[in-house]
């Protein structure tokens, strides 16, 4: 069965967010190194349950004020790909944040999985 091109356009505008993202992020390796400073800290304070929009305001705050130089900004529509990188490395803290679907995120795990199953 064919995926519909309304599902297959929302399939590539997820993917265009995801390269973008990954772009920015092998840019600015500083950034994840503070989301997991930060996000172990609560860990290891036994949280259980954290906002990454905390850990990433959190970040905000560190380099905004607590820096000096050029301004730093970090665009809201990666916060929620810094949170599915935790959990897929360190899958034993992936509860830390929840997390809900992203806009054509669900029909690229069923592509995935359709690849995996037609490659065996």
């Amino acid at each position: 069965m064919e995926p519909s091109p309304y599902k297959s356009a929302l399939h590539q505008d997820f993917l265009a967010r995801k390269q973008e993202w990954w772009e920015w992020h092998q840019k600015n390796p500083d950034v994840w190194k503070m989301f997991e400073r930060f996000s172990f800290e609560a860990v290891n304070r036994g949280r259980k349950k954290i906002s990454h929009w905390l850990i990433m305001n959190r970040i905000r705050w560190e380099t905004a004020i607590l820096t000096t130089g050029s301004d730093f900004k970090i665009n809201n529509d990666y916060i929620a790909f810094y949170a599915r990188l935790w959990k897929a490395k360190y899958p034993e803290h992936a509860e830390l944040f929840n997390t809900k679907k992203m806009i054509g995120e669900e029909y690229e795990e069923k592509v995935q999985t359709q690849n995996l199953v037609n490659s065996n």
